[in-house]
């Protein structure tokens, strides 16, 4: 899916949410921030294999999408952290429903 379906107004909002989440690191990035502000560091290290190109990206889509925010404070070094927005916690808020469908799911396929 492309970033571009995100922004079209003739899809429907399911697709233009999948697309704001699409990716391998989005939705565990989104569940971390929930928890608190993290340091790009912070991130990496709670999540082997994910480089520090692909977090860098994808951390600049989510924030082009308003989903995070990106505070860099003065110092040496300079520290950057990024926390959710408001419009990422309603984002991660309308996805509970989703998780919890996921974990019956897998319940479900466990006792099969």
């Amino acid at each position: 899916m492309t970033r571009s379906r995100a922004q079209d107004p003739n899809v429907c909002g399911v697709t233009a949410a999948i697309a704001v989440i699409d990716g391998k690191w989005k939705t565990i990035l989104l569940w971390l921030l929930e928890t608190r502000p993290h340091r790009p560091g912070e991130l990496r290290r709670r999540l082997p294999g994910l480089t520090e190109k692909v977090l860098t990206q994808t951390l600049r889509e989510m924030e082009a999408d308003g989903l995070v925010h990106r505070e860099v404070h003065d110092g040496r070094p300079l520290k950057t952290v990024y926390s959710l927005t408001a419009f990422g916690r309603e984002l991660s808020d309308a996805l509970a429903p989703l998780s919890d469908w996921g974990h019956r799911r897998l319940e479900k396929l466990a006792a099969s």
